[in-house]
Order: structure tokens, then sequence, then C-alpha cells
């Protein structure tokens, strides 16, 4: 069987949707002929390569603020070639590129994993995203199955956008628990508040970077990440005199990144809204508890016990007391899902559409 996946960045570049392409693609090509088709903005990495038995094909593209990603080049190759795939898997439903998969869909069938988190980024992002579900109409319209990464998330899709039930299937993401065995930390004599996230402000690192000026002085800030909104907060550990306790971390190796978790005495993701981040699993992997806001998405995750949830808007106070409780706990009996696991259960949607 061949399939193409299709996916706005794939590995090097690190998010949600990469982790998640990259982690399925690289068991599924085990057992089928699997390309990654993907775009590369930067124009600075190879148009084609094997990446650990992956192969993978990059297209120019134009992505205003890391968005969008729009891509000619991706669209004429999708519709010349898709016909000689068996399945298209395309993902990511703020992105062009699988509204392309949708229009070049032939005799193909057609696979989609939105990683939808309900709107825009941004006041003007939430105005394009209404012409933008006009013409999304087609993508969920010409979709054999669409993969939902949460239970939310497959509500939002049934009432927005009238998907039938039984188009929806329900795999939620993984973590390669291997990387995570044996992890040790080492003696400290701090205590680190670890954030893992693209640095947009929706995203809510600013949050626990407040937090600091009321917690003990022995309690640092590691901000692993980049994006937009790393200038504003470098300015805002400045304002409240922390800055001496923010360390800003990005495009770390794989290895460099389980460190951190591995020195981190709570995980912290407040965002304002969410899909279903892999970061808090990683975080739970790594016997981290966590601290994540009261949304839709992320309330999944919050059992008091492991993961501890605030309300949203994000109040400073409770925020504060929640660290304090939280820091440095051990947790235990998390149940997490491995990627072979997911992968298992794509197969299974795979093989079922022949």
């Amino acid at each position: 069987m061949k399939i193409l996946q299709v996916c706005p960045k794939y590995y090097p570049s690190i998010g949600g949707v990469e982790e998640h392409v990259r982690n399925i693609s690289e068991r599924l090509t085990k057992k089928y002929d699997l390309s990654v088709l993907t775009t590369d903005p930067s124009g600075k990495l190879p148009r084609e390569e094997v990446i650990n038995n992956v192969k993978v094909k990059r297209f120019k593209s134009w992505a205003p603020n890391n968005a969008y990603y729009f891509s000619g080049e991706l669209k004429k190759y999708l519709t010349k070639n898709s016909n000689s795939s068996d399945i298209v898997h395309a993902h990511s439903y703020s992105a062009f590129p699988a509204l392309y998969a949708a229009k070049a869909k032939g005799e193909n069938r057609l696979i989609f994993t939105p990683h939808y988190v309900g709107g825009g980024g941004t006041f003007f992002r939430n105005l394009l995203h209404i012409p933008y579900r006009l013409m999304t109409a087609e993508l969920f319209r010409k979709a054999d199955n669409i993969i939902c990464v949460s239970k939310y998330e497959m509500g939002l899709l049934r009432n927005r956008f009238k998907v039938e039930c039984a188009k929806l299937r329900f795999i939620p993401n993984g973590v390669q628990l291997s990387e995570f065995e044996g992890l040790k930390k080492k003696r400290k004599n701090s205590k680190v508040i670890l954030c893992v996230s693209r640095l947009e402000k929706y995203k809510g690192v600013q949050y626990p970077l407040m937090a600091l000026q009321k917690l003990d002085r022995s309690i640092f800030l590691e901000i692993v990440g980049k994006g937009p909104y790393r200038n504003g907060l470098i300015k805002l550990a400045k304002k409240f005199g922390v800055d001496n306790r923010v360390r800003f971390h990005q495009d770390l190796q794989r290895k460099e990144l389980l460190q951190r978790y591995a020195m981190a005495d709570v995980f912290i993701l407040v965002s304002k809204r969410e899909a279903m981040p892999i970061t808090i699993a990683e975080a739970l992997a790594a016997k981290i508890p966590c601290i994540v806001s009261k949304i839709p998405f992320l309330e999944e995750w919050v059992d008091n016990e492991n993961c501890f949830g605030t309300d949203y808007p994000i109040d400073n106070d409770e925020l504060v007391n929640l660290i304090n409780k939280v820091i440095g706990k051990k947790i235990k009996g998390v149940q997490l899902r491995d990627w072979d696991d997911v992968t298992r259960d794509l197969e299974v949607v795979y093989d079922s559409l022949f």
C-alpha cells in the first residue's frame, strides 16, 4: 500500500503536529510504502532526504508569521500524483497543505487529522477563519475518515462542521515511553518550572514567568521553544525583576529536550486553547507533575493527582499557590499510550478502507 503523509512542516522542525507525523511515519514505514510531503518556508532544508527510513519531500512555501504555508509547488505535485497513492493522510486544519490534498483527491482515499483547536491565534486570524471555514467544507466532505486526537475535538467537529459520526475516529496522541526509561535527575539546590511551547501569547508562558516574583528565589523557569512572543517574554522578565531566574532554550536536540524534562520539578501549560499537546504526555512520562489551564482540551488530563488544573483566565495568586503545592511532587499511576499503540490503531483505519 502506498501512503502519502501531507503536513505543513516536518522534522527537524519542532512542534506538536511535526512530532505527531514523525512518530507515526517512522513506524508506518515499516509496513507501507510511505512518503512525507511537507513545506520548507526557510528554503534551507534538503528538497529530498531520508530520515530514519522515512522518505521526505519538501516544497517551497510562504508562511507569514509561521502560518498558513501556501505552496503552489505542493498543490501542483498533489494534483499530479494523488491518484498514484492508495491513501493521502493530511494533517492540520489551520494550514493549506491539507486543503490541497482534498482538492487533488481522485481515486485515492483521504484521511484527515485536523489537530483542530477552534480558532486562530490573533484577532486577524480569527477573522480569516470565517471565509476559511467555507473553503474547508470540501476537506471534511471528501475525507473518508477523520482522526480526532481528543474527545472534545470530536465534539467540535460534529457541531461546527456537521461532520457525520461515521467518519470520525478517536485516536489520541502517544509518547515514546522507551525514551523516558532511565532518565535520571541530577542533584541541585534549586527547583525548576518547565514550559515547552511555541512562544505565542495565547500559550500562556507569561503566567508562570509573572508568578516567579511571588515564588521562592530558589525556583527557576526554563522556557523551551521559539516564536513571535519571545521578546515580549524577555521584556516581562526584566519588568518583574526575574530575568536572572528565566532561561530560554530553542532548537534543542531530542536528547537535550529529554534532559530538560528530567531536570524539571513541575511542567506548566496554561494556554488559552490547545488540541491535545504531546508535551503533557512527555512530562508525565518523565514523572513530572503538571499544571494546566482548565480549558476543554487540557481538562481531559486533569486528575488532581498527577495533573492539576487552574481556572482560565489565569489568576496569578491561584497559580502561585498551585505551584507551591505541586512542585517536586512525586507522581504515580499514570496510564499513557505509546506511539506504537497509536500506529496500530491507524493501521486498522488504513486497512479498513480496502
